[in-house]
């Protein structure tokens, strides 16, 4: 069963294919980056923790908390590279929909189903993957998905196609269809679209230029 919160996650994930991959970003940012992404056709934002210490815990937290606030419904706010209950907690109390992790743990996983969060869990094998669908991840996240690219995917889907995968890691505007062909649901974009030289020169014309290219490929059922 799902909340209603998670329900609104799975179902823009359905309809718009795809999720903003937020790195190592300062909050200030942030908010015109998400300006930029939406005016593009994108609705799901995932902004991760660094785990180098880099960038504190508490601040990826803000800047969660300040995109929540401003896009409310029109925009799903989660969180990513999320490896502990800490953080785990840190991002519902922030206000994240939904969590992203690069991992397995069948913990964290039942823990978000319980806060009403969806769950976008990171696997790479056969057995992770039926794993993690089985703790209650409501997507999997085929993670590096470019490694062995669209026809590993493909492979994978014979025999678990009953199972919501998403693909993440090197995808790009060359390899996106084949991936959906391939029976992903959707897919994670992050550098190749967050483009951090694009950003820090203000040109975020060009990043709304670069959702739509994506928004187009990916079939996302919205004109913008």
């Amino acid at each position: 069963m799902h909340g209603e919160q998670a329900k609104k996650v799975i179902e823009g994930i359905y309809r718009y294919k795809l999720v903003a991959i937020v790195r190592g970003m300062e909050s200030s940012l942030c908010q015109p980056l998400s300006e930029a992404l939406y005016a593009g056709g994108i609705r799901l934002m995932e902004i991760t923790f660094d785990q180098t210490g880099k960038i504190p815990f508490p601040k990826t937290a803000n800047a969660i908390t300040a995109l929540a606030a401003m896009w409310g419904e029109k925009m799903q706010i989660g969180a990513g590279t999320v490896l502990s209950i800490e953080q785990l907690y840190m991002a519902k109390s922030a206000g994240a929909r939904y969590i992203v992790t690069p991992n397995t743990n069948s913990f964290i996983i039942q823990e978000a189903k319980k806060l009403d969060m969806a769950v976008l869990a990171g696997a790479f094998t056969p057995s992770e993957i039926q794993m993690a669908f089985e703790a209650g991840a409501d997507f999997i996240k085929v993670f590096p998905a470019a490694s062995l690219g669209a026809s590993y995917v493909k492979a994978l889907r014979a025999p678990l196609g009953h199972i919501p995968m998403l693909a993440v890691g090197g995808v790009n505007e060359k390899n996106i269809q084949e991936f959906l062909q391939a029976g992903m649901a959707g897919a994670g974009v992050g550098g190749n679209l967050v483009d951090m030289k694009l950003i820090l020169q203000g040109d975020y014309d060009r990043i709304t230029a670069l959702a739509k290219q994506y928004a187009s490929l990916a079939g996302a059922m919205e004109s913008f």
